[in-house]
C-alpha cells in the first residue's frame, strides 16, 4: 500500500484556549494591543522616535555631507537653482522652527529675470546667511556678539552678548543680520547648528518639496578661489568682499542681462535719526574746539580770556549731548559698557573709546578754562581735546567706509564729516559770541565780532559752497545710462526724497552762504546794529545745524543697500 501524507496540526501555546468560535484566544497579544490602544499621541512620538532615526531621514540624509569638515573645510549652503520653484517652504519652515516673528525672516526667496521676449529666464533663488570665511558682522561687532566655529564654519550670534548696535546690518552686504525691535538685540540664521551636530538637517533643507536646498562640506581655499572670478550670482554684492561659502548651481547658461526683478526699484533706508544726531554733535563739538584753538593763534589772549569760557562750555555741552543721542541707537543702552570690546577689529568700538576721551579732555579744558584763563596748560589741554576729537571723526568715516557702499567712500565720506566740522564750528563760535555778549561782556564781544567777525565770515562761505556742491555732485549720475547705486541714490534723492532734498539745500544755502553775506555786509557797516547781527547769528546757526542734520538724513536714507538679488 502506498503511504499516505499526514499534517499534523500545531500544538496550542500551553497559555492559549480556545473561544466559542474554534479560534484560538492570544491573551499576551490582546494585551499588547490593547496598550498601544490607550497610548497618547505623546507617548506614540515619543516610542516611534526610540526606536531609531526618524522617517524622514531617508529622504534628507542624502542632503548631508557623509562626514564632517576636516582640515581647512567647513560646511556650507548648496542651492541646485534649476531644482527652486520659488514655493518658499523653506522660508516658513525657517520661520516656524526658529519662533520668528511675522515680518522677521532668516531665509528669503527673490527672483532674477532676463533673456528674452521669445526666449525669457525666470530664475527663483532661495538665500540665507553664507556664513562667510572673513564675515563682515563678526569684524564690526563691537562687543564680539558673533564668533565663527573652527570646526564647522557657522557663524554663530550670541544674543546675550548683543547689545543691539546694530552696526551689522550695515556691515554685512547679504542683509542678513534682522534687528528685533521687541528684544533690542540682533537674530540671524545659524545653519540650525543643533539639528546638525545631531546628524539632522537644517529644517530647510528637510522642507524644500524638491531637494533644492543641501548641506555640503567646501574647501576654504577653494572658496578664496573661486571668490576671483567675482561672479556669484547676477548683481549680488562682490564675494571678494566677506567670502560667502553657498554654492549656487545651475546646468543653465544665464544670459548676460540677467538681473534681479526689483534691480531698478529704490526705496529709502532706514535714517538712524540717533546717529545722524550722534555723528552731527560731535563733528559740531569737535569743530568748534578747533575754531577756537585756531582763533586763539591769531588774536591777543587778554581779549580771548573771558570768552574761551564760555566757547569751551557750549562746545562741551553740544559735545556731552551727541554722546547721550548715541546710547539711544542701541538696542539695550544697559549693556553699553561692553562697547571697548571689540577694541582690536571694530571701528565702532575704537570710535566710542576715541570721543570717550575726547569728553574726558574736553571737561578738562573747560575746567581748566575756568579756573586759570591762559597759559601752556590750557594749550595742552586744548590740543588733547583737537586731536582726540579729530581721531575720533576719523574713526566715524571708517564704520561707513568699510561697510564698502558707494555712497560711504573713503574721500567723499570724510571730506563730508570734515567739512561739516568746519561749517558748524564756525557757527556755533559765531553762538558763543552771541551768548557771551548777551550774558557776559557785550563790549569785548562787540570787539571779538569786529576783528574776528569777517575771518569767521570768510570760513564759513567756502566750507559751506564746497560742502554744498559735493552733495550735489551726486545728480550728476542721472546722465549716465548705467543703473549704478549712486545712480540709484541720486533717484532716491530726487523723487521719495525730494522733500528733504530740497530742505536741505535751501538751509544750506541760507546758513551758509546768504546769512554769512549779510553779516559781512553789516560787520563792514561804520556803525554795526547789534540787534540785526543778533537775528542774523540766530538764523545763520539754526540754518547751519539744520542743513547738517538734513544731509546727515540724506547720508542714511539715500545710500543704497547690498542685497542678494531678489530680494523684496
Amino acid at each position: 500500500m502506498g503511504a499516505s501524507s499526514h499534517v499534523s496540526p500545531s500544538p496550542l501555546p500551553p497559555d492559549s484556549a480556545v473561544d466559542s468560535s474554534g479560534a484560538p484566544a492570544l491573551p499576551l497579544l490582546d494585551e499588547l494591543l490593547h496598550e498601544q490602544a490607550t497610548l497618547s499621541a505623546v507617548e506614540q512620538f515619543s516610542r516611534a522616535y526610540e526606536s531609531g532615526v526618524p522617517d524622514q531621514a531617508k529622504y534628507y540624509s542624502r542632503l548631508l555631507p557623509s562626514a564632517p569638515p576636516q582640515e581647512g573645510q567647513q560646511y556650507a549652503f548648496a542651492v541646485d537653482l534649476d531644482r527652486c520653484s520659488g514655493c518658499k517652504a523653506c522660508v516658513t519652515a525657517c520661520h516656524s522652527l526658529n519662533g520668528l516673528d511675522d515680518e522677521e525672516t532668516w531665509r528669503d526667496v527673490g527672483l532674477l529675470i532676463g533673456g528674452s521676449v521669445s526666449a525669457p529666464v525666470i530664475q527663483h533663488v532661495t538665500t540665507s546667511c553664507h556664513h562667510c570665511l572673513e564675515p563682515a558682522c563678526a569684524s564690526a561687532c563691537p562687543v564680539d556678539a558673533y564668533d565663527k566655529d573652527p570646526v564647522t564654519g557657522i557663524v554663530r550670534h550670541r544674543d546675550d552678548q548683543c547689545f543691539g548696535c546694530q552696526y551689522c546690518t550695515l556691515a554685512c552686504p547679504y542683509d542678513v543680520p534682522q534687528y528685533h525691535a521687541g528684544k533690542g538685540i540682533v537674530r540671524k540664521c545659524d545653519m540650525c547648528r543643533d539639528r546638525l551636530a545631531a546628524n539632522e538637517a537644517p529644517a530647510c533643507v528637510q522642507a524644500c518639496p524638491h531637494e533644492a536646498i543641501a548641506i555640503t562640506v567646501v574647501d576654504r581655499q577653494q572658496v578664496v578661489e573661486d571668490a576671483e572670478t567675482d561672479f556669484f550670482l547676477p548683481a549680488a554684492p562682490d564675494p571678494q568682499f566677506t567670502l560667502p561659502t553657498t554654492q549656487y548651481t545651475t546646468r543653465r547658461v544665464f544670459p548676460r542681462n540677467t538681473l534681479p526683478a526689483d534691480y531698478r526699484s529704490v526705496s529709502p533706508q532706514h535714517p538712524h535719526w540717533p546717529l545722524i544726531i550722534m555723528l552731527v554733535l560731535t563733528q559740531l563739538s569737535v569743530g568748534a574746539f578747533i575754531v577756537g584753538l585756531v582763533l586763539e593763534t591769531r588774536f591777543d589772549a587778554s581779549l580771548l580770556n573771558a570768552f574761551r569760557r564760555q566757547h569751551a562750555t557750549t562746545a562741551l555741552i553740544f559735545g556731552l549731548l551727541a554722546l547721550g543721542a548715541s546710547t539711544l541707537h542701541l538696542g539695550r543702552p544697559q549693556y553699553a559698557f561692553r562697547a571697548v570690546i571689540g577694541l582690536r577689529h571694530s571701528w565702532l568700538s575704537r570710535e566710542i573709546v576715541a570721543f570717550g576721551v575726547f569728553a574726558a579732555a574736553a571737561v578738562l579744558y573747560a575746567l581748566v578754562c575756568w579756573m586759570q584763563p591762559s597759559g601752556a596748560v590750557v594749550r595742552a589741554a586744548g590740543w588733547m581735546v583737537a586731536v582726540s576729537g579729530s581721531l575720533g571723526i576719523f574713526c566715524s568715516v571708517m564704520i561707513y567706509v568699510v561697510t564698502g557702499r558707494d555712497l560711504w567712500r573713503f574721500g567723499p565720506t570724510m571730506v563730508r564729516f570734515v567739512l561739516t566740522a568746519a561749517v558748524l564750528g564756525i557757527a556755533t563760535t559765531w553762538l558763543s559770541l552771541l551768548l557771551f555778549g548777551l550774558f557776559v561782556d557785550a563790549e569785548t564781544a562787540v570787539r571779538l565780532s569786529a576783528e574776528a567777525g569777517p575771518i569767521l565770515v570768510r570760513a564759513l562761505l567756502p566750507a559751506a559752497g564746497l560742502k554744498l556742491l559735493l552733495e550735489a555732485s551726486v545728480f550728476r549720475h542721472l546722465l549716465f545710462r548705467r543703473e549704478s547705486p549712486l545712480k540709484r541714490s541720486a533717484r532716491l534723492m530726487a523723487v521719495p526724497l525730494s522733500a528733504s532734498t530740497f530742505a536741505r539745500f535751501s538751509t544750506g544755502l541760507l546758513g551758509g552762504i546768504v546769512m554769512p553775506l549779510f553779516l559781512w555786509t553789516e560787520l563792514s557797516a561804520p556803525s554795526p546794529r547789534s540787534l540785526l547781527i543778533t537775528i542774523i547769528v540766530s538764523m545763520l546757526v539754526l540754518s547751519c545745524l539744520a542743513g547738517e542734520l538734513l544731509a546727515r538724513f540724506q547720508f542714511f536714507a539715500a545710500c543704497v543697500a547690498p542685497r542678494m538679488p531678489g530680494r523684496v
